[in-house]
């Protein structure tokens, strides 16, 4: 047994390790982007849009933090959806909209019934799109902090690139729990290998808290038209069909001054449920390289899972699981040291090697119940 485990093991660990380092090499490929002042010459107007459920502790400081751009601020607009919050986010919202002009506010539930659909949040970004008026569509999330040069820089890769789809880095901020920390390094992994597949030549993966979008471009692709009915996927599958209509004109904002920071989740709970619902819309990619990163992903870590249960019976196999363990740690490190010194974390590497028993165990879990079970996702449940 230990034989036939260390032999599938070594071979999954070069393939994947293979891939790492192939992500390592893309991401030390890419260049900074500049936005000098020839680019800011022509501002467009952007209608930033904000979903927002339940979001009363948070909301203020994210459109505070839209409100301060170093941007024309009669270029764009801020519109807040409020998805049937129970809590006091809309008075929030409505009480700026006062002071500032270009907040505007939403009410999801003046259009659409509760409990009669799942992705609320499409319908969301939906309904707002119908009622901007920029040419350019902003997306982030409510529990979210933009930085000052944020649509400067968007509006700059526009007029230097001419893209139809604009991603850009998101990063957790720190709470300094063990759950926060090892958030902190899953999600930095993430981002990499997102910025590393640009580099590659290949949009895979975006976050839908750091997107912009031509609205034109949008509507000429159905917008969410063909996954309204999926909960999740308003940023990677959006992302999809642009690539299948527009080809190569999608980029990559990569720019330490454009990464948004957002909370991680409270606990280890709804970090599972967060983590479900991502890996719930793995299988309608249509992009069959993804698809094959996906499962050496998930066979690498649950053939590691099952050596380490394994290995309670058969104490023999628990030196070539630890074995395994280190070359998949070593390698994730090569990749992570390049990609936490953008995200100016590099101190928080000295963790990495810890977190893994949890990652492995999370990895094949969120992926199973991503596939054939349910999660729960503010405050609603989704099969």
């Amino acid at each position: 047994m230990e034989a036939w485990f260390l032999i599938i093991g070594v071979i999954l660990a070069a393939l994947y390790s293979g891939l790492i380092w192939l992500y390592r090499f893309w991401f030390n490929r890419l260049k900074p982007f500049e936005a000098n002042s020839q680019l800011l010459q022509t501002p467009v107007f952007f209608s930033v849009i904000v979903p927002a459920r339940n979001e009363s502790e948070r909301i203020e400081a994210c459109l505070q933090s839209i409100l301060r751009q170093q941007y024309p601020s009669d270029c764009y607009e801020i519109l807040v959806v409020d998805d049937f919050s129970t809590d006091d986010t809309a008075a929030k919202v409505s009480k700026l909209a006062v002071k500032f002009p270009q907040v505007k506010l939403i009410s999801l539930q003046d259009f659409y019934q509760d409990g009669n659909q799942l992705a609320y949040k499409k319908k969301a970004i939906e309904l707002a799109i119908s009622k901007s008026k920029g040419t350019w569509i902003v997306t982030t999330d409510a529990d979210c902090i933009v930085p000052a040069l944020w649509l400067q820089h968007f509006n700059a890769m526009i007029a230097k690139e001419n893209p139809v789809f604009i991603a850009a880095p998101v990063m957790f901020s720190n709470n300094g729990k063990f759950s926060g920390i090892f958030q902190l390094l899953d999600f930095m992994s993430l981002q990499g290998i997102t910025a590393a597949a640009v580099s590659a030549g290949s949009h895979t993966m975006c976050n839908g808290a750091n997107l912009a979008y031509s609205k034109q471009a949008f509507e000429q692709v159905g917008g969410f038209r063909g996954i309204d009915h999926l909960a999740s996927g308003d940023d990677m599958l959006l992302m999809h069909k642009m690539k299948r209509e527009f080809g190569n004109r999608l980029s990559y904002l990569f720019s330490a001054q454009s990464i948004v920071l957002t909370d991680p989740m409270p606990n280890w709970k709804q970090f599972l449920h967060q983590r479900i619902r991502w890996a719930s819309k793995a299988s309608y990619y249509e992009d069959k390289g993804i698809l094959l990163v996906l499962w050496l992903v998930y066979l690498q870590n649950a053939m590691l899972f099952a050596g380490l249960i394994a290995s309670l019976f058969y104490p023999a196999l628990f030196p070539n699981v630890l074995l395994l363990i280190g070359i998949k740690t070593f390698a994730e490190l090569g990749f992570l040291l390049p990609v936490a010194h953008f995200f100016q974390l590099k101190k928080w590497l000295l963790y990495f090697p810890l977190m893994q028993p949890f990652h492995i165990v999370y990895t094949v879990i969120a992926g199973w119940l991503g596939k054939f079970g349910s999660y729960q996702w503010k405050s609603r449940k989704v099969q």
